[in-house]
């Protein structure tokens, strides 16, 4: 599975304004409703803030990645989010969190979503990806960045 195939590149969001973990799920979920006909905003924050409540998903050095399961959704779906600032997103390792990754999965998706999950996460390790994220000027960057990444596995 290629990542690059479920993420929906207008609900990449360069800088969040939000400081905090509510603030920055909301944010996430509205540009990817935004961007993707059928999505409403509210369930998904729902189900993010859910899966929230179990555990963190916020990895550490500085990233997260949120998922939930979405009754109704026809497909996986994937966004990207950075905030330069930093959120409080109560990670792991304490840090703030600058980088998201938004993995939404069908109520059914069987083994799909722990693949993407896991996919995501080996990206993330690498500190050269992570650098090039931060370092982004536009959207067309962070996608090619992903683009990038995805080629080499």
């Amino acid at each position: 599975m290629k990542i690059v195939d479920i993420l929906v590149r207008e609900a990449v969001v360069l800088d969040l304004e939000s400081r905090d973990k509510r603030g920055a799920l909301g944010e996430l979920c509205a540009a990817l409703a935004a961007a993707e006909p059928g999505l409403e905003s509210a369930p998904l924050l729902e189900v993010l803030q859910a899966r929230e409540a179990l555990q963190s998903t916020g990895i550490g050095e500085g990233v997260a990645i949120p998922h939930g399961k979405l009754p109704g959704l026809p497909r996986l779906l994937a966004s990207f989010a950075r905030s330069r600032a930093g959120v409080d997103f109560e990670s792991i390792d304490g840090a703030p969190t600058h980088l998201f990754f938004l993995l939404v999965v069908p109520e059914h998706a069987g083994g799909a979503h722990l693949k993407a999950l896991a996919r995501i996460s080996r990206f993330f390790r690498d500190e050269a990806f992570r650098k090039a994220l931060l370092e982004a000027g536009s959207r067309a960057e962070i996608v090619a960045a992903i683009e990038q990444e995805d080629a080499r596995f």
